[in-house]
């Protein structure tokens, strides 16, 4: 997603939770004691679009309602973040930057990829879509037939540009 808003001329605050990185690391191979340098070696081709905040800065630009931004994506959202947001805890900056997006009025989207879900999990959820922000479970769809991994996220992604209404052509739509 980023890749694609960064290629497109989009300007992108990104936010990653330690658990993030820890992700990052464990399924993608980066080295999460190089931030800044893999954030380079991935986002190279597009950086002066890309701004990083780390998680604890709560005095970024995105913490305030003054700065005007076109939404929010939080993918993949884990189970702690989306309570967090659901409770309006504002514990670390990803919190707070969703906290100002839904009191902006401004488009929020989560991308959970947990399974299974819990009560809990599903009350959260319910919560937040009620406040206006669109849940997006990574669900990949097979009727395009993909063929790999790339696919299957191209897929997801084009999902989540769908939602913030950015043209894109990621995979083949149903009937096409």
């Amino acid at each position: 997603l980023v890749q694609f808003l960064l290629a497109a001329g989009h300007k992108v605050h990104l936010v990653i939770t330690e658990a993030g990185w820890r992700v990052l690391q464990d399924e993608l191979d980066w080295q999460a004691s190089k931030r800044k340098d893999m954030l380079v070696k991935h986002f190279s081709s597009a950086t002066n679009g890309l701004t990083y905040h780390p998680i604890q800065d709560i005095g970024a630009t995105i913490a305030s309602g003054s700065f005007q931004t076109e939404g929010m994506v939080i993918i993949p959202c884990s189970m702690g973040t989306l309570s967090g947001i659901a409770q309006g805890a504002s514990g670390n900056l990803l919190e707070r930057a969703a906290d100002v997006i839904l009191k902006e009025g401004r488009r929020l989207l989560v991308v959970p990829r947990e399974s299974p879900l819990s009560a809990i999990h599903l009350e959260n959820m319910l919560k937040l879509s009620r406040m206006g922000t669109m849940i997006i479970p990574a669900m990949p769809a097979f009727y395009h037939k993909p063929v790999s991994l790339e696919e299957l996220t191209d897929f997801m992604v084009g999902r989540v540009l769908d939602s913030m209404h950015i043209a894109h052509d990621l995979y083949r739509r149903w009937g096409d």
